[in-house]
């Protein structure tokens, strides 16, 4: 009985211990498999950790790649910045361009795009018919219309002449809207003026516009440059009129307000006849017409102002009044120091006989120009001894006379003559010679004897 009971106990406590070893081996084991989750996590962990570095630097590296790729364009792109250099071009375009070479038939023209442009001889506005050569230089500026994108040799066709038929109708409306002036030259004369030409388009200068003066050979004007104002303008009906008048108007207006304002009263200048009339002859000063009053042509009297003058004469003129307010200046030709009346009682004295010529007859009498130019009234009735009705019943203009000088009004410049008087100092002057004549022998008193024994007779 003890020994069961004693091999029960050894039983129980080899279960006992075997229980315990098994349950240590599964702490152990336990243990065990913390520590390999531990490590392995650890493993997972540290693989995701490179497999995220591998990522990045797999996308920077892409990015660098796209980058570099980006950075280098392709041939396509050249082509498209090349294009976005030039000009966008199409037929019918107006153009700017500078003249690049000249030959005789063509001018090559740089107009900024991807080849240059041409203008055949024909596409050029040529009024004067002269070479290429002569018409355009080298980096001259031109306004071309597009006519051909490509020419047989794959050129730009341009043509000056379709440019300009455009281009100039809208300068000539500016021109005429503003007031510009613009450069000419008359190509021709025809009824009632001249014919112009204007890059190509036809204007007319009527005669009337020429100048404020009377043109009588239009031609002196064919060939000749001219500035000139367009004052009548038609696009529809293709009409250009100019005016080389209305710029003279201005200029002269511009010289006369100067002149003027300078010109002072016995200024002596200088002058050109410009035209004649019965009072008088006009004279251009500079700018303005002055007046040379027929009283104030010679000292002498004047019948009419050609006696002392002629148109296109030049003179020179003493200034004797200003009128600034009516733009009117009065001239003389004869100089105030060869007046005939100073020292006139120098020169002439009362009693003397002169000689001189009958140069106008009056109602009142004659007058006498005397041999010093200062001319003298002879009235009717100191012309003759007896009573006459008229002056011309006695004398004639031209006639050569003696004159005494009976008065002399030195103030109001007049000198009174009497013809009469100078006989009969000539007749006593005469029969004292004869008297005095020592081959005379006969007396007075005999020739008055003989004179009435003859009428005894």
């Amino acid at each position: 009985m003890d020994d069961k009971v004693t091999n029960k106990s050894a039983n129980e406590a080899v279960e006992a211990e075997a229980v315990e070893a098994e349950t240590v081996e599964h702490e152990t084991l336990e243990t065990n498999a913390a520590e390999t989750a531990a490590v392995e996590s650890e493993v997972v962990e540290t693989e995701n950790v490179e497999a995220d570095k591998v990522e990045t630097d797999t996308e920077d590296s892409d990015a660098a790649k796209t980058e570099e790729v980006a950075e280098t364009p392709s041939m396509d792109d050249y082509a498209e910045e090349l294009n976005n250099t030039f000009v966008k071009l199409s037929e019918g375009d107006i153009v700017d361009g500078k003249v690049l070479s000249v030959t005789e038939t063509e001018i090559l023209v740089n107009i900024g795009y991807i080849s240059d442009g041409i203008v055949p001889s024909e596409e050029v506005i040529n009024d004067e018919d002269k070479p290429l050569v002569d018409l355009y230089k080298t980096d001259d500026e031109i306004k071309a219309m597009v006519v051909s994108l490509h020419d047989a040799e794959g050129n730009v066709l341009l043509s000056i002449k379709k440019a300009a038929a455009i281009v100039i109708w809208d300068e000539l409306q500016d021109a005429f809207d503003n007031g510009k002036v613009l450069d000419v030259v008359p190509k021709e004369v025809v009824k009632g003026g001249l014919v112009c030409q204007i890059q190509g388009i036809r204007a007319f200068i009527p005669a009337s516009r020429l100048s404020v003066n009377y043109v009588e050979n239009l031609s002196d004007f064919v060939g000749q440059p001219l500035k000139v104002k367009v004052i009548d303008f038609d696009v529809e009906k293709k009409k250009v009129i100019l005016s080389r008048k209305e710029l003279e108007k201005e200029e002269l207006n511009k010289k006369k307000k100067e002149l003027l304002q300078n010109i002072s009263k016995n200024d002596r200048i200088t002058g050109v006849v410009k035209r004649l009339t019965n009072f008088g002859a006009f004279v251009d000063i500079g700018g303005i017409d002055g007046l040379i009053h027929i009283n104030d042509l010679s000292w002498k009297r004047v019948k009419h102002p050609s006696d002392v003058v002629s148109v296109g004469d030049n003179v020179e003129v003493t200034v004797l009044e200003v009128n600034r307010e009516k733009e009117r200046i009065s001239l003389g030709l004869k100089n105030v120091n060869d007046d005939p009346w100073l020292n006139i009682k120098e020169k002439y004295a009362e009693g003397h006989v002169y000689d001189g010529s009958v140069t106008r007859l009056v109602s009142f009498g004659a007058f006498v120009m005397l041999d010093g130019g200062v001319e003298g009234l002879v009235h009717v009735s100191e012309i003759a001894d007896k009573r006459i009705e008229k002056p011309e019943d006695e004398l004639a203009i031209g006639d050569k006379v003696k004159v005494k000088l009976i008065g002399i009004d030195e103030k109001g410049k007049k000198i009174k003559l009497s013809i009469k008087a100078a006989k009969d100092d000539v007749d006593k002057a005469e029969f004292q010679k004869f008297n005095d004549d020592s081959d005379i022998t006969t007396s007075l008193k005999d020739v008055f004897a003989g004179i009435m024994d003859n009428f005894k007779e």
